[in-house]
């Protein structure tokens, strides 16, 4: 059962969410989020702005507010929980995305963005995903050492592959990086975000009107095949390829970089990935560091839509909820001995990728990378290794929309 209602507590007796993470054990989950869950699996919780949204920890309980028709991802509903301060003075200017679109409106809309992203599609690509990273780790090889990994093999690698898939010139990538990233940025300030969305939204509408008399087997194509037809406008095919674009390096770029950190730490393990030939067979190894990893720091959040109970908490209609997926993916409910990396642990079941509805559009395709790259770069390079003290490395801050590490400096 889930602790008494407690609204009308003082700030300081809540647990304020977006802590940082402990230095001496930064890829674990907060010592205070985690320890939400002996309390039970929902609380009350402080975030920036002083309000107390219900904090959702516990793994099962994270499945079942996240399909929960009584709560809304529509984040211009007051009280609903954003996750900073420039996020909440941008909010009314969001459009109708999947991210924020309920029932029938996020069903038209995820429709229109699924179909490249299929099982088999994804499947097809493997074998480029590999030729990508076994030319990224010969330039590695060939080059002088060290390296920093996020610049020769963690950005590269998912920027190719998304630019493929939409059917983006690679050659623009720094352009689309450098505006992509205001979206994963905390401090950016509601100008920075009209700036680079309208710079990044005018590049993709001039692409897909060129798509639109010299189609190709694409993304981009596709949508420009639905403006023709009447099923998009042009505004919106801009903001459906600006939002596959963004999503589809950040996070794999993040968990190449992050997870490689965390598998030097851990030699058994990582000895495990070097004795893998077919990439295929990292599937597992995959979901564990997905899990134990978790660089979804804001969580998914919600409002709730009107009064019912849940696990024994008396939710008001207004009353926002926050999702902390690492929370859930540390809950020894559901992972005994959460905090041990075990790459033999069958942890298909995580949270990484979020739950329900809006879980991850792009998460076969990011899994397949994974895969390839985890079973790939280890056995390649069996003596890869920090080169800096683990003290040295720079995490980003708990108010960064990705957990990650900024540069992961390697040798061998």
């Amino acid at each position: 059962m889930a602790e008494a209602d407690t609204r009308d507590l003082p700030d300081e007796s809540l647990y304020f969410y977006q802590d940082e993470r402990d230095a001496k054990c930064p890829f674990a989950p907060p010592p205070g989020l985690r320890a939400l869950n002996d309390r039970g699996p929902v609380t009350r919780g402080r975030i920036w702005d002083g309000s107390t949204p219900w904090l959702v920890t516990g793994h099962a309980a994270q499945r079942a507010i996240l399909s929960d028709p009584r709560v809304s991802s529509d984040d211009k509903r007051p009280g609903f929980p954003y996750p900073n301060r420039a996020m909440a003075e941008t909010a009314h200017h969001h459009p109708l995305t999947i991210f924020n679109a309920d029932g029938a409106d996020h069903t038209r809309i995820r429709r229109m963005m699924t179909r490249p992203f299929t099982r088999p599609r994804m499947e097809a690509l493997r074998p480029d995903i590999q030729r990508f990273t076994d030319e990224l780790i010969d330039k590695m090889l060939a080059g002088p050492k060290p390296v920093n990994l996020v610049t020769a093999l963690s950005l590269p690698l998912p920027s190719l592959m998304i630019c493929a898939l939409l059917g983006v010139p690679y050659e623009d990538h720094d352009f689309f990086q450098e505006h992509a990233s205001f979206a994963t940025r905390s401090d950016k300030t509601a100008e920075d975000d009209r700036r680079a969305s309208e710079a990044l939204g005018g590049y993709l509408a001039a692409l897909l009107q060129k798509k639109m008399e010299e189609p190709a087997d694409d993304v981009l194509s596709d949508f420009a095949a639905r403006i023709k037809e009447g099923d998009l406008t042009l505004p919106e095919a801009t903001l459906l390829s600006m939002i596959l674009l963004i999503a589809g390096h950040e996070t794999s770029a993040t968990m190449i970089t992050l997870g490689t950190a965390l598998l030097l730490e851990n030699p058994d393990e990582i000895a495990r990935l070097r004795g893998i030939e077919d990439t295929r067979d990292a599937a597992n190894a995959v979901d564990e560091i997905l899990r134990y990893l978790t660089v979804a720091m804001f969580g998914q959040r919600r409002i709730a839509t009107e009064d019912f109970e849940f696990e024994g908490a008396q939710i008001k209609a207004g009353d926002g909820i926050v999702v902390p997926l690492p929370a859930g993916n540390w809950d020894p409910e559901a992972f005994p001995e959460p905090e041990k990396l075990d790459l033999t642990r069958k942890a298909n079941h995580h949270h990484a990728f979020g739950w329900g509805i809006h879980q991850c559009l792009g998460q076969q395709l990011a899994r397949i990378e994974l895969q390839v790259v985890y079973g790939t770069l280890y056995r390649r390079i069996p003596t890869l290794r920090l080169a800096v003290d683990r003290d040295e490395l720079e995490f980003r801050r708990a108010d960064a929309l990705a957990f990650g590490i900024k540069e992961l400096p390697v040798t061998w």
